[in-house]
């Protein structure tokens, strides 16, 4: 038989071999080499170059452990170890190095340190480290002489350590992971499940009742990430109260997203029962509108056009400024579901559109609503002081479940938005030879690619590398198409195609500009998505 070395030199792979087992030969030499570079250095000595070892054994690491996932899959794809557990994490943990982290812990542990974990928690864990490190010996061991030999196939040796290795690797990966975090029961996967419903139900709701619109959806306006809880809170105690947010089961049986605000959602609901249709509905558009200040206070006046495209201010604005010590002979009769299905006979004003019937609820008696009314000077200061706590319970999700929030809508945003695909005709040209003819389409003034009919075609047609000139982000407050003003949350956006200003709504495009030196998508604005770029390097934007 010949020497190990001998045949390691005879049986040495190519580097083009596209193999898997080749290609691991190369990550498995590599990470043999730094260890080797590690261990015969003297950190104290060179600290600097003993750090830059420690980041390219990182990145090795982090590539052979990519190849060898690779490797399971090709060789083992029906006896993976099951990996649903991860749904317990929390976002933020479930990166792309996930298994290199597990790797550098597993190590640490073995070594007797303590990374962000309890000694009793670590001594316990460390069994299972050493487990993991070992089988991992025993797969880079069998891969290697498998990739001296045959590297093209994979015998039931290999077979076998792999499939002991990915079961060890899942299993360290839960315990790690659960002495960290607290990892989600399945009893909270379903409660968040059921919150999705919610904030889905709440969505179309909205969208029927002219709140939103899907312009809004499809453009992940990012006031949406406070505008939806908070519809979802009102949704959830009035029109679905025995959902997610169900007040007749204890605060443990919630989910634990809204679970501490169980006795402040008690207080919401009961005075959300008080309201008639007109002050729902403007309690509603107002928690819609609102960016950083409520819009029923003095200082804020309201702002319908900015935040809500089409929308008027609902008929009854005087209804604030009308004292209400004692209550209105008609109010909540004791049919409670969007605006337009609660009865308000004794109101003067318009009746918000109608958008299907809610379910029946109990109103408060007449004495107990008259209480609750008295309790405030006006409906104005009823109205503020709902605004403020619902606008509360839902912007501290942003800050105490972020996590738990962001895969909700996260979700949402993936269901409720149109499926269809934008690039369909939208009054844009047709081509002829080879040409892109803007015909009839509409043209704004203030474009620059619309001075001239054929200035575009023209561009295209050169190859012409001279990209638009940018608008200064100084010079604009608003945005060039709806005309919303630029705030902390609705950023601005540069066109690439004409070089304008636009909110995230107006330019949720993306296409190749490969006449500005652009072979790669890149956002541009509605306009002109419809008007001056071909079906061709149309793109819809993901994100």
């Amino acid at each position: 038989m010949l020497p190990a070395a001998l045949r390691r030199w005879l049986h040495r792979p190519k580097r083009s071999d596209p193999r898997l087992l080749s290609q691991f030969f190369f990550a498995d030499e590599r990470v043999t080499r730094v260890v080797a570079e590690i261990n015969g250095l003297d950190a104290e000595l060179d600290p600097q170059q003993y750090l830059v070892l420690l980041n390219q054994l990182h990145l090795s690491q982090a590539h052979l452990l990519a190849v060898i996932e690779r490797i399971m899959e090709e060789c083992i794809p029906t006896q993976r170890h099951s990996r649903d557990y991860l749904v317990k994490f929390p976002e933020e943990l479930l990166v792309d190095n996930l298994g290199n982290h597990m790797l550098f812990a597993a190590e640490c542990l073995l070594a007797g340190t303590f990374i962000e974990v309890e000694e009793a928690e670590g001594a316990q864990l460390r069994p299972r480290a050493r487990n993991l490190l070992c089988s991992l010996e025993l797969v880079r061991t069998v891969l290697r002489e498998q990739s001296l030999s045959q590297p093209g196939t994979y015998p039931e040796p290999v077979r076998a350590a792999l499939v002991q290795f990915d079961r060890l690797f899942a299993e360290f990966e839960l315990s790690y992971v659960s002495s960290l975090v607290a990892v989600k029961s399945p009893e909270e996967i379903y409660r968040q499940q059921e919150i999705i419903v919610l904030f889905c139900e709440t969505v179309e709701r909205a969208l029927r009742s002219g709140y939103l619109t899907q312009e809004m959806i499809d453009g992940y306006e990012p006031l949406l990430m406070f505008t939806i809880p908070r519809l979802a809170i009102i949704s959830g105690l009035l029109i679905y109260p025995e959902g997610p947010l169900s007040l007749e089961r204890g605060p443990e049986q919630m989910s634990r997203v809204f679970s501490p605000f169980y006795n402040l959602l008690k207080k919401i609901r009961d005075l959300l029962r008080v309201l008639s249709a007109e002050e729902l509905c403007l309690l509603e558009r107002s928690l819609c509108a609102a960016e950083s200040e409520d819009p029923c206070s003095p200082a804020t006046p309201p702002t319908w056009g900015a935040a809500m495209p089409g929308a008027g201010p609902p008929a009854p604005w005087g209804l604030l400024e009308a004292p209400h010590t004692t209550p209105p002979p008609h109010t909540c009769t004791g049919r409670l579901g969007p605006p337009g299905a609660v009865e308000s006979p004794g109101m003067d004003s318009p009746q918000p559109p109608r958008s299907g019937p809610g379910p029946r609820l109990e109103a408060p008696p007449g004495a107990r609503r008259s209480e609750l009314r008295s309790h405030y000077s006006s409906t104005k200061d009823m109205l503020h002081t709902l605004f403020v706590c619902i606008s509360g319970v839902a912007d501290q999700l942003q800050t105490n479940f972020a996590s738990d929030l962001r895969s909700i809508l996260k979700t949402v945003f993936k269901i409720v938005a149109s499926q269809g695909d934008p690039s369909e005709d939208l009054g844009t040209s047709t081509e002829e030879d080879g040409e892109l003819q803007v015909g009839d389409a509409p043209r704004v003034a203030d474009c620059p690619l619309c001075h001239s009919p054929t200035e575009g075609a023209g561009l295209r047609r050169a190859g012409a590398h001279g990209r638009p000139e940018w608008v200064p982000d100084s010079t604009c407050s608003q945005c060039c198409a709806c005309r919303a003003p630029f705030t902390l949350l609705r950023r601005r956006h540069h066109c690439r195609s004409c070089g304008k200003i636009f909110c995230a709504r107006c330019s949720p495009h993306t296409a190749a500009l490969p006449h500005y030196g652009q072979p790669k998508p890149v956002r541009v604005c509605t306009h002109c998505y419809a008007v001056h770029l071909s079906p061709a390097p149309r793109r819809s934007r993901s994100r």
